[in-house]
């Protein structure tokens, strides 16, 4: 291989790398987010779990994070404003990258 043809496999693999840690990490962020609505609705255990499942699912139905935000705050009703809920999916994702982090300073 050429040094070209190294750099372009290592920025290929570098960007791959990076995208499946964002995969992660939103997908750690929407669970985060699922079990803090969860609680909101009064869900715990099992049910809470589950819960926390649907809203990682819901993450897939369009691009971007709209649809989970709509989901959250449709099943939430008046018990959380819209703020509320961004500056939560917000805080969720900080903490979901924080995590992947430092498990990744563990490996």
């Amino acid at each position: 291989m050429t040094t070209f043809e190294d750099r372009l496999s290592g920025f290929e693999a570098k960007y791959a790398h990076d995208e499946e840690m964002q995969f992660k990490a939103q997908a750690r962020a929407n669970k985060l987010l699922g079990l803090w609505a969860a609680g909101l609705l009064g869900k715990s255990g099992d049910e809470a779990d589950a819960y926390a499942k649907e809203i990682v699912k819901a993450d897939f139905e369009e691009a971007g994070h709209e649809d989970v935000f709509r989901r959250v705050a449709g099943d939430l009703g008046n018990r959380a404003d819209a703020k509320t809920i961004r500056g939560m999916m917000i805080e969720t994702l900080a903490k979901a990258k924080q995590d992947l982090m430092a498990e990744k300073d563990q490996d």
